[in-house]
C-alpha cells in the first residue's frame, strides 16, 4: 500500500489485529473511490488497489466474512479493469465490516446488493424492533484443501433451523500457525472444531508470524505426532482464550482419548464420521451454556407475572408511581421494567444473596468459571466492601498484613474491624507526579524476612497489594507470589484489582492478575520439570539462616511439597464492565477455603444488605455473559484506542507542547524495567518486545490508563478536569498536582477518542495565542505557574511508625502496629487534642515534643490515600506535604479545627500487649 508503513500498524507492532483490518478495508475503499473518480485509465490508481487488496488478503482466511466468494468478486473486478464495479464492491465490503452489517443482515452475504445499515447499527436497540439472533464464528482446523472449504461452509449454513438460538458462519485454516492467528486476530470466533490431520506450518506469507504466536502461545515447537498436533492446539488455543469451546473430531479411538489428559481443553470429542448435525447442536449448546444468565433471565421472568406485593417494598411494580401526580415522571424516566422487577422477595426463583441456593448460585458458578476462579461471590456495594469481607474472613485480631500503605481506604478500614496489624510498605515515589507507583517485591521481601528474624513470620497471614494500581502500575504477580512463598508457603494473597477485572479476558494483561498467577503457578509446582528445578536450587543454595538478608536479591522458590495457592482477587465490576454503580466481585483460588470458609460467610453476612438491589445482581450477570462471549474483542478494541491516543497526543507538534500522555518510562524507574521499554510501539518496541518485557520486567504499565500530564499548560490537575468537563463534555475522575487520568474501557470510541484530542488541540491554540499577545511579564506568570506545578512539587511522606504504645515491640525491625485501638481512642473526646496545621505549637512539638500521634485517617484527594492512620507518629514530612496541598477535598481534617491528635496523657501507661 502506498500509506506511510509507519502509519499502518503491523502485526508485530501492534495488539489489535482486528483495528488493523479494518484500517487496510478503509484505506482500500479510499482507493479503489479514488479509482472510480479518475476513470479506468488511471494506472496509478489502480495499481494503489491492486497493492491494497493484496497486503488485505494474507489475513482475510482468519475471517468468516466476507468470504472467497466476495474476495473473488472484488479480485474480479479489479481482473476486468471495472473501476466502477470495485468501488462499489469495496464501500459495500468495508462499510459492512466497519458496522458489523454482516451479523445482521444476509443482503449483506450477496455481491448483488447493495443495503447499507451502518447508521442503524449505532441506534439504541428499542428503536430497531425485535433483536436479531446472536452471530458468532467458528473456525474449522482441517486438512482438506481449500478448493473444498467452501462447500463445507454451505454444508454448515445448510443446518441452520428457525429455532436455532443463534446462528454463526464458518471460517477455516489448513494449519496449527494459521489456526493459532484466527483465533487471536478475530475476536467473533467462539468456538473451534479441530480435525486431525492438519499440518503444523503455516503457507501464508506473513513477516513475524513464528515470533507472534511464539511470544503469545508459549511454544512454537511442532508435535512429534499428528495426533499430538490437534491436542496440542487445543491446549495452545485454552491457554490464549479460555473462554473457547473446543472440538475435536478424529479417526482415533474417540472413548480412550475423551478420557485422557489430553482432551482437558476439549468440550467433546466426535468420531470423525459423526452426524454432521450432532456437530451443529454441540456448537449451539456451548454458546448457550454461556449465553445463559441464571439470576438476570429468572429477573425477566418474574416482571411479566401478575404478582401482588405485601412486602416492605411499595416501589415494586411501580404502583405507587404511575399512579402519582407528583413522581410520575420518575416512571417515565425509568420505565417500566425496571420497576416490575422490583422486589424484596426472595421467592419465586430470585433468590438470596446471603443465602444462595437457584439462580444467584449459578450465576456465581458462572462467574467463577469466567474469571478462572474456584469461587466467586456477588458484592453489592462496591469493593469497598469487598475489601472489607476478605480482609474479616481472613484475618483475626493479631494477625501481621504486609500491605501498601497507599492501597486504598476500605484496606485499612478492614484493618480496624478485624483487629490485624498492618505492616505498611511503601511504593516507590514518581514525586514530579505527586503519585506513588507500586511496591517493590524486594520491599515485600525485606517486610517477610524482618519478621522472621524477628520470630514473627508465623503471624504473616496476608500479603495486601492493589493490582494494577490507579494509575495502570501492574504488578508481576507470578514472580511475586512465587518468591514470597518460598519464605512462608501458606501465605494468603489479597489482590485489589478494582480497575483491573477486565484483565482476565485479554490474553495480554491476563499475565499481570492475580488468578492468572494462581492458575500458572498451580500447573507449576505440580510439574515434575519443578520438582527438578527446586532440588537443583536447593542444593546449589546450601543452608540459610532465617532472615539472611543475601535472600533479597535472590529469586528463591517455594518447596512444592509445602506451598499452598491461596489467592483473592476483588474486582470492581462496574468499573470495567457491564454493570451497575457498586457492582463488585470477590473472587477465590484458596486450595485451604475450607479452613476460611465459615469466617468468610460471617463477613459477607456482617457486611452485605439484606435487601440487595435485583437490577445491580442481574447486571453482574450480565456482565459476565458479555465478557466471555466478546469480552476479548473488547478488551483489544479499548487497548488499541488506548494506544491510538498516546501516539496521537505525544506526536501531535502542538499538542504535545503542553500535554503529554506518561509512558512507561516516566512512570517506572529502569531498575524495574530490565527490558529498557520506553514506550509502546514503533520507533521504542514492537509488540513482540513489549510482550516480553511484561513477561519478564517487575513492573508494566496498563496502557489502557493515559497519565495525561497538563502541568506545562499551566493547569492543575483538579482545575483541568472541570475545564474539561464545563467546556468539553469529557468527564475525568482521578487527578494528580499536575495530571489527569484518562482511563479508556469497553465503552469507548473513536468518537471519544477525538473529542478529547479536539479539546486538547483547542487548548493548546489558545494558550498559543494568548502567549503571543503577553507581552515579557504575561510570559513570564505563565512560566512560574508550570514551575510550581512542574517543578516546585512537593516531597511525598512516607509511613513513618506507629507510635510505641500501639507496637508489642517498639525496638524490632518490622514496623506492624495495633490499629485498632487508637482508632476507637478517638471516640472518646477526652482523649484528644487538635492543632492547627500552620501553627507554631506543630513546629514545636516536631523538633521538642512531645510526638504527634494521629488519631484518624487523614485522606487528600489526590493522591487519594491515607498520609496519616490512626496511632501513627506524624513526622515533618508529613506536615510539610500537607502545608503544602492546594487540594479541596481531605478526608478526616477540617482546616478550622486542625490535626486530631491523640493526647500524650492518654498514650502514657498504655501497655501494647493490652491492645487486642
Amino acid at each position: 500500500m502506498n500509506a506511510d508503513p509507519a502509519a499502518l500498524p503491523q502485526l508485530s507492532t501492534v495488539l489489535a489485529a482486528a483495528s488493523m483490518r479494518a484500517d487496510h478495508w478503509r484505506q482500500l475503499n479510499a482507493y479503489a473511490r479514488a479509482w472510480a473518480a479518475a476513470g479506468t485509465d488511471s494506472a496509478e490508481r489502480r495499481g494503489a488497489c491492486v497493492e491494497a487488496l493484496a497486503d488485505l488478503r494474507p489475513l482475510e482466511q482468519c475471517w468468516a466474512y466476507p468470504g472467497e466468494r466476495l474476495l473473488g468478486a472484488l479480485a474480479a473486478a479489479l481482473a476486468d479493469n471495472d473501476a466502477a464495479q470495485f468501488a462499489r464492491l469495496a464501500r459495500k465490503l468495508s462499510a459492512a465490516i466497519l458496522s458489523g452489517d454482516f451479523r445482521r443482515d444476509e443482503q449483506a452475504w450477496n455481491a448483488d446488493d447493495d443495503g447499507d445499515r451502518t447508521l442503524l447499527d449505532a441506534l439504541p436497540p428499542e428503536l430497531l424492533g425485535a433483536p436479531d439472533k446472536p452471530y458468532f464464528e467458528v473456525l474449522i482446523v482441517t486438512p482438506n484443501e481449500p478448493a473444498l472449504w467452501q462447500r463445507a461452509r454451505e454444508e454448515m449454513r445448510a443446518m441452520r433451523r428457525v429455532d436455532d438460538q443463534f446462528h454463526y458462519a464458518v471460517t477455516h485454516a489448513g494449519s496449527f500457525e494459521d489456526a493459532a492467528l484466527a483465533a487471536m486476530v478475530n475476536a467473533d470466533v467462539q468456538a473451534v472444531v479441530i480435525v486431525d490431520g492438519f499440518r503444523f506450518t503455516s503457507l501464508l506469507d506473513i513477516p513475524d508470524l513464528k515470533q507472534f504466536l511464539a511470544r503469545n502461545l508459549g511454544s512454537d515447537d511442532e508435535p512429534s505426532t499428528a495426533g499430538a498436533l490437534s491436542t496440542s492446539l487445543a491446549r495452545a488455543l485454552k491457554h490464549f482464550r479460555p473462554e473457547l469451546d473446543l472440538y475435536l473430531l478424529t479417526d482415533r479411538s474417540p472413548e480412550r482419548l475423551a478420557g485422557s489428559d489430553e482432551a482437558a481443553p476439549l468440550r467433546r470429542v466426535f468420531h470423525h464420521v459423526e452426524e454432521p448435525m450432532e456437530v451443529h447442536l454441540a456448537l449451539l449448546d456451548g454458546i448457550a451454556d454461556r449465553y445463559e444468565t441464571p439470576y438476570f433471565d429468572n429477573l425477566k421472568k418474574y416482571a411479566l407475572r401478575p404478582i401482588g406485593t405485601f412486602h416492605a417494598l411499595p416501589i415494586a411494580r411501580g404502583k405507587s408511581i404511575f399512579g402519582s401526580n407528583w413522581i410520575r415522571d420518575m416512571g417515565h424516566f425509568y420505565g417500566t421494567n425496571i420497576l416490575f422487577a422490583e422486589s424484596s422477595a426472595t421467592t419465586g426463583g430470585l433468590d438470596s444473596l446471603l443465602e444462595p441456593t437457584g439462580t444467584i448460585k449459578r450465576a456465581q458458578t458462572a462467574a467463577a468459571r469466567a474469571f478462572g476462579a474456584k469461587r466467586a461471590y456477588f458484592g453489592t456495594n462496591g469493593t469497598s466492601t469487598s475489601n472489607k469481607i476478605v480482609v474479616q474472613a481472613v484475618c483475626k485480631p493479631g494477625d501481621i498484613v504486609i500491605v501498601d500503605r497507599n492501597c486504598h481506604k476500605s484496606h485499612h478500614y478492614g484493618f480496624v474491624l478485624s483487629g490485624a496489624q498492618p505492616y505498611y510498605v511503601e511504593a516507590f515515589p514518581l514525586t514530579q507526579y505527586s503519585m506513588y507507583g507500586a511496591v517493590p517485591l524486594r520491599t515485600i521481601k525485606q517486610a517477610l524476612l524482618d519478621c522472621q528474624a524477628g520470630g514473627k513470620l508465623d503471624r504473616v497471614k496476608v500479603i495486601d497489594m492493589t493490582n494494577c494500581t490507579f494509575d495502570g502500575h501492574m504488578y508481576n504477580p507470578q514472580r511475586v507470589m512465587e518468591e514470597c512463598l518460598a519464605i512462608k508457603p501458606d501465605l494468603i494473597f489479597l489482590w485489589d484489582e478494582a480497575w483491573f477485572g477486565f484483565a482476565r479476558f485479554s490474553p495480554l494483561h491476563r499475565r499481570r492478575t492475580g488468578l492468572g498467577a494462581a492458575a500458572a503457578l498451580t500447573e507449576r509446582y505440580r510439574s515434575k520439570a519443578y520438582r527438578t528445578e527446586y532440588e537443583a536450587w536447593k542444593t546449589q543454595r546450601g543452608k540459610v539462616e532465617p532472615g539472611d538478608p543475601a535472600q533479597l536479591d535472590e529469586h528463591l522458590l517455594p518447596d512444592p511439597d509445602k506451598v499452598r495457592i491461596r489467592v483473592y482477587q476483588t474486582n470492581s465490576t462496574h468499573k470495567s464492565m457491564s454493570a451497575f454503580r457498586q457492582g463488585s466481585m470477590m473472587l477465590v483460588w484458596d486450595e485451604d477455603f475450607h479452613e476460611v470458609e465459615g469466617p468468610f460467610e460471617e463477613a459477607f453476612f456482617a457486611h452485605t444488605s439484606t435487601s440487595p438491589n435485583l437490577q445491580l445482581i442481574a447486571s453482574l450477570d450480565l456482565a459476565r455473559r458479555q465478557m466471555e462471549l466478546e469480552g476479548y474483542g473488547l478488551t483489544l478494541k479499548m487497548t488499541d484506542l488506548a494506544l491510538r491516543l498516546r501516539r496521537t497526543i505525544n506526536g501531535h507538534p502542538l499538542i504535545s507542547k503542553y500535554f503529554h500522555v506518561a509512558t512507561p518510562e516516566d512512570m517506572i524507574p529502569a531498575e524495574f524495567r530490565a527490558s529498557g521499554l520506553r514506550d509502546y510501539g514503533p520507533p521504542n518496541a514492537s509488540w513482540v518486545e513489549t510482550l516480553q518485557a511484561w513477561d519478564d520486567d517487575e513492573f508494566a504499565l496498563d496502557p489502557t490508563r493515559l497519565t495525561v500530564i497538563c502541568g506545562a499548560a499551566g493547569f492543575d490537575g483538579t482545575q483541568f478536569k472541570g475545564l474539561l468537563a464545563e467546556r468539553f463534555d469529557i468527564q475525568i475522575n482521578k487527578t494528580s498536582r499536575n495530571s489527569i487520568l484518562v482511563q479508556t474501557n469497553i465503552n469507548n470510541t473513536h468518537s471519544d477518542a477525538a473529542l478529547l484530542i479536539k479539546a486538547l488541540a483547542d487548548l493548546s491554540r489558545e494558550i498559543e495565542a494568548r502567549l503571543a499577545q503577553e507581552g515579557a511579564n504575561g510570559r513570564q506568570v505563565f512560566a512560574d505557574r508550570v514551575r510550581a506545578l512542574m517543578t516546585d512539587v512537593p516531597d511525598l511522606p512516607n509511613f513513618s511508625q506507629f507510635h510505641d504504645a500501639f507496637r508489642e515491640a517498639p525496638d524490632g525491625a518490622s514496623n506492624e502496629g495495633h490499629m485498632r485501638p487508637a482508632f476507637f481512642m478517638a471516640y472518646e473526646e477526652a482523649n484528644c487534642e487538635f492543632v492547627r496545621l500552620h501553627s507554631d505549637d506543630v513546629d514545636r512539638r516536631l523538633a521538642e515534643g512531645p510526638q504527634m500521634v494521629s488519631a484518624n485517617f487523614v485522606i487528600p484527594y489526590p493522591p487519594g490515600f491515607p498520609i496519616m492512620v490512626p496511632g501513627q507518629v506524624i513526622t515533618a514530612d508529613t506536615i510539610a506535604f500537607m502545608r503544602k496541598l492546594d487540594v479541596k477535598e481531605i478526608h478526616g481534617y477540617h482546616a478550622a479545627q486542625g490535626i486530631k491528635l491523640i493526647k500524650p496523657d492518654a498514650l502514657a501507661g498504655l501497655r501494647a500487649g493490652s491492645l487486642q
